[in-house]
């Protein structure tokens, strides 16, 4: 599996995030904006520095508030980057010209909670974090594909694929693959269709991982939203399917230009028939244990 996302660290898994399963996003307003919280009065603000015992940088108090101008600065991981947050970035320049957005890739999940424990970032997007203190709203479920060039036998396939059909095929594997109880995902769901993984190469990145199975190298377990954005890359569904909950959580709840950069996450990971989850789902094997 490429790299977007591991699971979050409990129960055995711990999560390298810039794999195939999903990515993280963080949001934190820069120093352009944080030096307006020094003649902030607003309650919004003062609460912002101490809620849930994190420490929040003034550039978090001044997110609470309701800032309206400046920048927001996004850490994310490479396959959303890559993925989803364009069309969001491109709605958001229409919409609040007055607030530039700067990307920063991260290569890990783990990084992300880290950065968010720090006061770094005042927003992250990614899978649901593990007994988070603050708000987490869900975005929906990410679906995990499989991607195979336009050649492969695969490429013409209606019907979902059952992993025990692969049995013989080659894999395009990544570094940052996910790690379920200390062994690699894709080894793990595997044998538990009763085959271990061919693998032809190995690779650092999701989108090299879903170019080189476009290219027909072989086969690789990555977001449906990276592959349908990578050109020559066709999605296969899977049978039962591999999906992993993603999510906006933050230390304190965003109003004002933090607000608006969460509600326009909102259907990112949905497409037109599909709707918002009623609430958390829980799946059997490692594919479940994927939206930990």
């Amino acid at each position: 599996m490429s790299d977007g996302g591991r699971p979050a660290k409990g129960a055995g898994a711990r999560d390298s995030g810039d794999g195939a399963v999903g990515g993280a996003v963080a949001v934190h307003l820069s120093p352009l904006l944080s030096g307006f919280s020094d003649v902030c009065g607003d309650s919004r603000c003062r609460r912002a520095r101490s809620s849930n015992g994190f420490p929040v940088p003034r550039r978090a108090a001044r997110a609470a508030a309701g800032a309206e101008g400046g920048e927001l600065h996004i850490v994310t991981l490479h396959a959303l980057a890559v993925g989803v947050l364009p069309p969001v970035f491109a709605r958001w320049r229409a919409e609040f010209p007055g607030v530039a957005l700067r990307l920063h890739e991260c290569t890990t999940t783990d990084e992300l909670r880290e950065r968010m424990e720090r006061g770094v970032a005042d927003l992250a997007v990614g899978p649901r974090p593990e007994n988070w203190p603050g708000p987490v709203v869900s975005l929906g479920d990410e679906e995990i594909v499989l991607v195979v060039s336009a050649g492969d036998p695969l490429a013409g396939r209606a019907a979902p694929v059952a992993l025990e059909e692969l049995v013989g095929r080659a894999w395009v594997r990544c570094a940052l693959e996910p790690v379920v109880g200390g062994r690699r995902w894709l080894d793990v769901v595997c044998e538990e269709r009763g085959f271990a993984p061919v693998t032809a190469v190995e690779t650092e990145h999701s989108s090299t991982a879903v170019r080189m199975a476009a290219a027909g190298l072989g086969i690789v377990a990555a977001p449906r939203h990276l592959a349908e954005t990578t050109a020559g890359a066709v999605a296969v569904a899977v049978d039962p399917p591999w999906r992993r909950e993603q999510t906006v959580f933050s230390r304190v709840e965003p109003t004002g230009v933090a607000e608006a950069f969460v509600a326009r996450c909102a259907g990112i990971l949905r497409g037109p028939g599909d709707r918002a989850p009623d609430g958390p789902r829980e799946a059997s094997g490692a594919a479940g244990r994927l939206g930990a």
